[in-house]
């Protein structure tokens, strides 16, 4: 399976990813660019902006990817 095909899986099984997910629970370091890949094999994606906090109370923000359709 190779990471493309891994990332389907994991937006399949939970619905969406993160950068942070993708780096912790698959070990995929290149989110955009896998998703870029499997764009290019027909598969499109909902985007949404996280707005958060970091460890250190600072405003940060980060993209929940999930698969067009099935959010």
């Amino acid at each position: 399976m190779n990471q493309g095909d891994k990332i389907l899986k994991y937006m399949k099984d939970f619905g969406s990813i993160t950068a942070y997910e993708a780096v912790i629970d698959l070990g995929i370091t290149q989110l955009a660019a896998r998703l870029c890949e499997l764009k290019a094999r027909g598969y499109s994606f909902d985007k949404e902006m996280i707005s958060g906090k970091n460890r250190y109370g600072e405003s940060t923000h980060y993209i929940r990817y999930s698969l067009k359709g099935e959010s």
